[in-house]
């Protein structure tokens, strides 16, 4: 019995299948193959001997003539002899050539086409003898015994009969001329070559399923097997989460290249600072365009102040920001009054700047909800 078999109740994944197909491991069914090399090659003598007799009639009666001239021109035999072997290599080549397509259209209509040469590989657990042995009472081989077994009764039972009730005529063919003898002959190799190819489809018929289902069995996989390739093709969750960090923060530390676009930076004073930029004309709302935390936060702070950004102290609202926002995209609703009053303040300032009016005094603290504030949420769930 096949090991860990009474546990494989489950039909194999999509990934399984392709990662088999990968390996070379795929539905063939031999009889199939079978009955495409003998059947195709049966057709092709049938219609290309004729032809070929015809063809090797001619340049033989050709090759055995000779008269002064060809006595003369010892050359001219080898062109005779050429000339025949081109023949008989031509029709040799014609029928190996329709055997071999049959035999590989066979193939990939019994299990499709795979690019792969791992099954061309050594493999040297073949040879271990105890795994052969193994080997022998599965399933698969199990079924292809018996399945042998079946047809070999029937084939001799068949060519029994063929034989019994033909040989008193084929033993009479020496008493006719020979052209009638080989004639009848032919014809009755032919229809015992029917015959056997009458039992290869049956054959064929039964055995094509046969290697679908073995092989979707053989394929089946556990519980076990099903939860593993799960976790592989999700990955370890603490391994993506680490991932996804360190891609933000990647991301973070390349924003601070856009931090001279922003019209201002708010901070908390030295843990969090975000750049926010706004044109009425090309957005629908303010964007978080570069963000950081500790020295990254530093990092933002010292490039605006370089390119005369305005940086503004506001301790909820940069935490707010740091914590809902996304790099390049438009700031969480409940946050628009809280911008809009920076943004004013801001403006007032830049006025100011240019001798356009007063200017303003210190920046009121906006209005910031408490569940977009992460530290207002953490003091609640300690107190929880």
């Amino acid at each position: 019995m096949e090991p860990g078999s009474q546990d494989r109740n489950l039909p194999a994944s999509e990934r399984k299948l392709k990662k088999a197909r990968d390996d070379g491991q795929v539905s063939r069914s031999e009889d199939l193959s079978h009955l495409a090399v003998l059947g195709f090659g049966s057709i092709s003598l049938l219609v290309l001997a004729p032809i070929l007799f015809d063809r090797m009639h001619e340049s033989m009666r050709h090759l055995l003539s000779f008269n002064a001239t060809t006595v003369a021109q010892t050359g001219s035999m080898l062109t005779r002899l050429s000339d025949a072997t081109t023949i008989g290599l031509a029709g040799c080549v014609t029928f190996a050539a329709i055997v071999s397509a049959a035999t590989i259209s066979a193939a990939v209509a019994s299990g499709g086409w795979v690019n792969s040469l791992k099954p061309l590989m050594p493999d040297f657990s073949r040879i271990n003898p105890l795994n052969g042995f193994g080997n022998l009472f599965t399933k698969k081989k199990m079924l292809s015994v018996a399945k042998m077994t079946v047809m070999t009764g029937i084939l001799f039972a068949i060519a029994t009969a063929f034989l019994s009730s033909g040989m008193q005529s084929i033993s009479m063919l020496e008493l006719q001329p020979s052209i009638s003898a080989i004639v009848q002959l032919s014809e009755w190799i032919t229809s015992g070559m029917g015959l056997l190819l009458l039992v290869i489809l049956g054959a064929a018929m039964v055995d094509f399923p046969l290697q679908r289902f073995l092989h979707k069995d053989e394929m089946k996989m556990s519980h076990q097997e099903m939860k593993q390739e799960g976790k592989e093709s999700d990955g370890n969750p603490q391994i993506k989460a680490k991932m996804r960090q360190k891609q933000r923060e990647m991301s973070q530390r390349n924003s601070v290249n856009a931090v001279p676009k922003a019209d201002f930076v708010v901070m908390n004073p030295t843990h969090f600072a975000v750049a926010i930029r706004y044109d009425e004309k090309t957005m629908g709302a303010p964007q978080v365009i570069s963000k950081g935390a500790d020295l990254l936060a530093m990092k933002i702070r010292d490039v605006a102040r370089h390119h005369a950004i305005p940086v503004l102290q506001s301790p909820m609202l940069a935490r707010a920001l740091y914590a809902n926002s996304e790099l390049d995209q438009d700031i969480p609703s409940s946050l628009y009054t809280a911008v809009a009053q920076v943004l004013a303040y801001v403006y007032r300032l830049r006025a100011a700047m240019r001798g356009e009016g007063p200017m303003p005094g210190d920046l009121p603290q906006p209005f910031v909800p408490q569940e977009l504030d992460p530290l207002a949420k953490n003091s609640k769930a300690i107190a929880a």
